[in-house]
C-alpha cells in the first residue's frame, strides 16, 4: 500500500471511531440517568410518607376512639400496612404503574410485567420517573397505596371484625385504588384527559373518603349512639398523631415532584400555607358556632387542609394555597360537624367529612386556582381562562366517587355474606381489644 493509501485508510478509520463516538454519546445522552439528589429525596419522602400510616394515623385514629378500642384501631394501621406492602410487592404496582400499550385496557388497568417485581433490576427506572431508581419509586407509591385504605378506618372504628378488615383492605386496594390510581397517575384515562392531581385529592382522599361513606353507611351505627359518651379518650395522641401528618406531608406532597426540585420546594410551600389557614378556619367558625375552639377542632382543620392542598399543591401559588387552606377549614367543619348530624350516618371519625370532602373540594379548586407560571401542565380557570379545566376536574372527582362508592359497596357485602362485617353487640360493648386482640392498653 502506498504512504498515501495509509494515510487515506487512517483518515477513514478515524472518521468512523468519531462517528461510533458520536452515535455512542447519543445512546448514552438519550437513556435515563439516575441523579443521587433525586433519589436522596424520594427516599426521604418515602419514608416521611410512611411514617404517615404508623405511628402518625394509627395515634390520630387511636387517640379519638374508645379507651377499649385503642388497641384494635392501632392493629388496624399496623395491618393494613403490613398486607398493603406484600400484595403491592405481588401485583399492585404492576396493574397501577405500567402500561400495557397493545392492550384495549390499558387506559383503565396497566399490566402484569412487574408482578412479584420479577423484571425490576437494580439500574432499572419506570418513564413516569425516569431519573430514580424503580425500587424507589416502588417504594414511594407502595406508601401512598398504604395510607390510602388505612384512612378508611375513621368511618368503621369501634364495630368492624379485624379479619373482615384485612379482607376488606385487600380487596379494595386490588380492585379500587390500584385501577383509580392508573386512571390518574399511571397512563389511564382520567390523567390522558387532563386531569390534575398532584399527589392525590381523588386518588387518595376522596377515594379514601368515599369508601369511609359506604362503609359507615352499610355497617350501620355504633351501638349506643347518642345515648353513652364517645368522647376521644385520649387528645394527646391525636394531637401527636396529627403532628406526625403535618411533617409526614411534605414526603407526600413535595415527593410527588419525584425530583428534588423547584416544584417540590414549591409543593412544601403552599402545603405549609393551606395547612396552617385550615387549621385556623375549623378553629374560627367554631369558635363563632360553638362558642370554644377545640383541640380536636384544630387538629382536624389541619388534616382538612393537608388533604384540601393535596391535589392543588404543585399547581398553585401561595395565595391559592391561602384560599384553599381557608376555604377547606369552613367546608370541611360543617360537613363533618353539622351534615353528619343533619344526615345521621355515623362516620366515626369523619373519614368521609375530612377527607372525602376536602379531596373533592381540593381537586376542583385546584382547576380554579392552578397557575401554567407555577407548573407548566396545569392551567386553571381564574389565572389562565382555562375554564375547560373545571370540567376536567368534576369529571375527576365524578368518576371517582361512583365507581369507587359502587365497586366498595360490592366488595362489602361480599366480605358479610363470607364471613361478616361486624362483631357482635356483646363484643362491641365489651370492646374490641380483649375480644379481637386478647389485650387491652392496662396490660
Amino acid at each position: 500500500m502506498t504512504i498515501k493509501g495509509i494515510k487515506r485508510s487512517a483518515q477513514l478509520a478515524l472518521a468512523s471511531l468519531g462517528a461510533l463516538g458520536l452515535s455512542a454519546g447519543s445512546a448514552f445522552a438519550a437513556a435515563p440517568k439516575i441523579d443521587s439528589g433525586d433519589t436522596a429525596w424520594m427516599l426521604t419522602s418515602s419514608a416521611l410518607v410512611l411514617m404517615m400510616t404508623i405511628p402518625g394515623l394509627a395515634l390520630f385514629y387511636g387517640g379519638m376512639v374508645r379507651k377499649k378500642n385503642v388497641l384494635a384501631t392501632l392493629a388496624q394501621s399496623f395491618g393494613a400496612t403490613c398486607i398493603i406492602t406484600v400484595l403491592w410487592m405481588v401485583v399492585g404496582y404492576s396493574v397501577a404503574f405500567t402500561t400495557n400499550p397493545d392492550s384495549a385496557m390499558n387506559a383503565y388497568i396497566g399490566g402484569f410485567n412487574q408482578m412479584l417485581l420479577g423484571n425490576m433490576g437494580l439500574n432499572a427506572v419506570n418513564p413516569l420517573a425516569a431519573t430514580i431508581p424503580e425500587s424507589v419509586y416502588m417504594f414511594f407509591q407502595m406508601t401512598f397505596a398504604i395510607i390510602t385504605p388505612a384512612l378508611i378506618a375513621g368511618a368503621l372504628a369501634d364495630r368492624m371484625k379485624f379479619s373482615a378488615f384485612m379482607w376488606f383492605m385487600s380487596l379494595w386496594l386490588l380492585l379500587v385504588y390500584c385501577p383509580i390510581a392508573h386512571w390518574v397517575w399511571g397512563g389511564g384515562w382520567l390523567g390522558a384527559m387532563g386531569a390534575l392531581d398532584y399527589a392525590g385529592g381523588t386518588v387518595v382522599h376522596l377515594n379514601a373518603g368515599t369508601a369511609a361513606l359506604i362503609t359507615c353507611l352499610v355497617l350501620g351505627k355504633r351501638k349506643g349512639l347518642g345515648s353513652e359518651n364517645m368522647a376521644p379518650h385520649n387528645l394527646v395522641l391525636s394531637v401527636i398523631g396529627a403532628s406526625l401528618l403535618w411533617v409526614g406531608w411534605f414526603g407526600f406532597n413535595a415527593g410527588s415532584a419525584v425530583t428534588a426540585n423547584v416544584n417540590a420546594g414549591m409543593a412544601a410551600a403552599a402545603t405549609q400555607i393551606a395547612t396552617a389557614a385550615a387549621a385556623l378556619g375549623w378553629m374560627f367558625v367554631e369558635w363563632m358556632v360553638a362558642k370554644k375552639p377545640s383541640v380536636l377542632g384544630m387538629i382536624s382543620g389541619a388534616v382538612a387542609g393537608l388533604v384540601a392542598i393535596t391535589p392543588a399543591s404543585g399547581f398553585v401559588d401561595a395565595q391559592g394555597a391561602l384560599i384553599i387552606g381557608f376555604a377547606a377549614g369552613g367546608v370541611c367543619y360543617f360537613s363533618a360537624v353539622w351534615v353528619k348530624k343533619w344526615v345521621g350516618y355515623d362516620d366515626a371519625l369523619d373519614a368521609w367529612g375530612v377527607h372525602g370532602v376536602g379531596g373533592a373540594l381540593g381537586a376542583m379548586l385546584t382547576g380554579a386556582l392552578a397557575k401554567n407560571s407555577i407548573n407548566s401542565l396545569g392551567k386553571g380557570w381564574i389565572f389562565d381562562g382555562n375554564g375547560h379545566q373545571m370540567l376536567i376536574q368534576f369529571y375527576d372527582v365524578a368518576g371517582t366517587f361512583v365507581y369507587c362508592a359502587i365497586a366498595t359497596f360490592i366488595i362489602l357485602k361480599a366480605i358479610d355474606l363470607v364471613i361478616g362485617l361486624r362483631v357482635s353487640p356483646e363484643v362491641e360493648v365489651e370492646g374490641l381489644d380483649i375480644n379481637l386482640h386478647g389485650e387491652t392498653v392496662h396490660g
